[in-house]
């Protein structure tokens, strides 16, 4: 039924073949798989995966039964080579991380540039992914766009040293964790940012979905006060920093931003202090009109 839908939403579109299909699958509820995407699998001659044992999965769950190709971080560069193999064949080759949107924080990025660099197509199929999933719960309303950061490091050290930096940085962060490390990343983030608003989000569009939003030095209590709360996949959203919280920041960037604008274009100077300051790039350009007016400075 589910492939019969799909033919009739989404079978009106060109399938080339000789093409790789790169198809975002569902990040825990399977309802959340796009018409679109079960045709491209029912298409396709095979199947390339990070695991073909999740992938293997999904497809019977969509009734489908299709050859399998190991694709992962450790082999990625050698399955590559044999997936444009099937390509010169004129074969669809569909790619599929585990969960998410591929060669986003999983592996495909070298896949896709493989298959680009050899002269056959690449075919997005969008669809569900974690970090924009989280961003969409968080209702951070003073975002002006967002970093994505991924895990990070593993070493207590590294890490406080990437959390340090995350801390000097104004805009919006995204951030994944595991739930053996969840513990050890809230006490570092208490640490380095604790007045820091950020939205956690555990197992998302799973029966078991939690979304809380508070400030860093809160969270270690918040995990440690029901044993569930450690459970699961973590994406953390760390909040845009409001821009009148440090007024010694707020002066340092209001000289760099006078500096700039005495010698480029506004709008050049704006994006130069965007990314020296971290600061939102929609109010650095109301501050230095604002700036111009009382400088006389010219466009």
């Amino acid at each position: 039924m589910i492939q019969q839908a799909a033919a009739g939403a989404a079978g009106a579109q060109q399938y080339p073949k000789g093409a790789l299909y790169v198809v975002a699958t569902p990040i825990g509820n399977l309802a959340d798989i796009t018409l679109r995407a079960v045709h491209a699998l029912v298409l396709a001659d095979a199947v390339a995966c990070e695991d073909t044992r999740v992938s293997a999965g999904l497809l019977r769950h969509l009734g489908l039964d299709k050859p399998l190709l190991a694709l992962h971080e450790h082999n990625e560069a050698q399955a590559a080579q044999a997936v444009i193999e099937r390509l010169a064949r004129d074969e669809r080759v569909a790619y599929m991380s585990d969960a998410g949107t591929p060669a986003v924080s999983d592996p495909g990025a070298r896949l896709v540039a493989a298959v680009g660099a050899a002269g056959y197509r690449v075919l997005p199929l969008p669809g569900a992914s974690s970090v924009t999933t989280a961003l969409s719960a968080a209702g951070d309303a003073g975002s002006d766009g967002f970093r994505f950061v991924g895990f990070l490091a593993a070493k207590a050290a590294e890490r406080a040293g990437q959390l340090r930096e995350l801390a000097q940085r104004a805009e919006t962060t995204v951030l994944f964790e595991a739930p053996h490390r969840i513990g050890a990343l809230a006490a570092a983030l208490a640490e380095a940012m604790p007045t820091r608003r950020l939205t956690l989000c555990r197992e998302l569009t799973k029966q078991f979905e939690s979304i809380a939003t508070m400030p860093a030095a809160e969270l270690s209590a918040w995990l440690a006060a029901d044993a569930n709360r450690v459970r699961g996949e973590f994406v953390l959203v760390l909040h845009a920093q409001p821009q009148h919280e440090d007024s010694g920041m707020a002066a340092d960037t209001d000289r760099l931003l006078r500096t700039l604008l005495a010698a480029l274009p506004l709008k050049q100077a704006v994006a130069l202090t965007a990314e020296a300051s971290g600061a939102a790039r929609n109010a650095l350009y109301e501050r230095a009109l604002a700036l111009r007016n009382e400088d006389q400075v010219p466009e």
